[in-house]
């Protein structure tokens, strides 16, 4: 175990959570982030010429190779955009590095599943990047539904739209599901974390949009022994973006609305147990910041502070349930 400051590179800027992610590690005061690498010139050009924060608030780095095979940096945070971040990974994890990758984990599942076992086999740690891990609402409905007060839970619907333009040349027009494979992690992550890995999933992907080129509207239907969880996701919904999620069990349950940023949970039980009362009542939620108690998670996991708070076999299951969800795996 140790206090002193994890040193990590960022690979990747296209991820659509990079900006975010860089963010919180220059303000980390456990993180000594030791540079950013993008394997785009051109990228990297744009980037640097905007002159303006993060961007220019980091060592931009020339040699890809030469950062991988530094044995003093402890981790890299993959954050690629989904047609690379599966090859970060990988070399991450070969190079002996700890990862913090953003979602989803790729489109190859058996990659993925090497991955994870080079990760075991290296006692490496990784983590994915599910934004809402540590969101004050879905870390309450976890617990209350993990732990029982809402008695056996038999229903999980969750709704997680977005605005996409249908661009022709957009990356989602290679991945099978489209805007869903885009967005569904996030909330299949909660699913699993409650319910595990679902005995059968079928998908429902269509294009809507008069102008679509990729699925921009899909629905998801996990079946377990004795529950159902929904998923659907648009990319085609008018702003304010209406998310929603909840879970119903049969002493209770709790809906959440909007998810970001948090407000509040609607909280119902059937009688008066664990500090609430009987019926509905609605709890005020912390709106905490993206990102930054992951980030500190994972520092202290790869210090040794703390446990993982989600095995390998998690991460294994919820991108095996990705890919089902979307149709791109039987």
């Amino acid at each position: 175990m140790t206090n002193a400051p994890l040193r990590m590179i960022q690979w990747g800027t296209k991820h659509p959570h990079a900006r975010g992610w860089l963010q919180v590690m220059l303000a980390n005061p456990n993180v000594q982030l030791e540079g950013l690498y993008e394997d785009d010139a051109e990228r990297r050009r744009e980037l640097e010429s905007l002159d303006e924060p993060p961007w220019n608030q980091v060592v931009w780095l020339d040699d890809r190779e030469a950062v991988l095979n530094d044995d003093s940096i402890d981790a890299v945070a993959a954050e690629g955009d989904n047609g690379e971040n599966l090859a970060q990974a990988e070399a991450v994890v070969d190079a002996g590095r700890h990862l913090l990758l953003d979602k989803p984990a790729g489109h190859d599942f058996p990659r993925w599943e090497r991955v994870l076992a080079a990760a075991a086999e290296r006692g490496r740690y990784v983590q994915l990047g599910y934004m809402f891990r540590h969101h004050d609402g879905y870390e309450r409905i976890a617990g209350w539904a993990r732990g029982g007060l809402l008695g056996d839970i038999f229903a999980i619907r969750a709704h997680m739209p977005t605005l996409i333009e249908p661009q022709p040349d957009s990356l989602l027009t290679t991945f099978t599901g489209g805007v869903f494979y885009d967005l569904c992690g996030h909330v299949l992550d909660q699913i699993v974390w409650t319910l595990g890995r679902p005995e059968r999933v079928t998908p429902f992907m269509q294009r809507a949009g008069p102008r679509s080129v990729f699925v921009d509207n899909g629905v998801a239907v996990l079946e377990y022994p004795r529950a159902l969880a929904i998923v659907d996701i648009a990319g085609l919904v008018a702003r304010p973006l209406p998310r929603r999620y909840e879970v119903h069990g049969t002493r209770g349950w709790a809906i959440m609305e909007p998810m970001e940023p948090a407000q509040t949970v609607r909280l119902c039980l059937d009688e008066a147990r664990g500090g609430f009362s009987a019926g509905e009542q609605v709890l005020e939620l912390e709106a905490r910041p993206r990102y930054a108690a992951s980030l500190a998670a994972f520092v202290r996991t790869v210090r040794g502070q703390q446990p993982p708070e989600r095995s390998l076999e998690h991460e294994r299951i919820v991108q095996e349930t990705v890919l089902r969800a979307t149709g791109a795996i039987a």
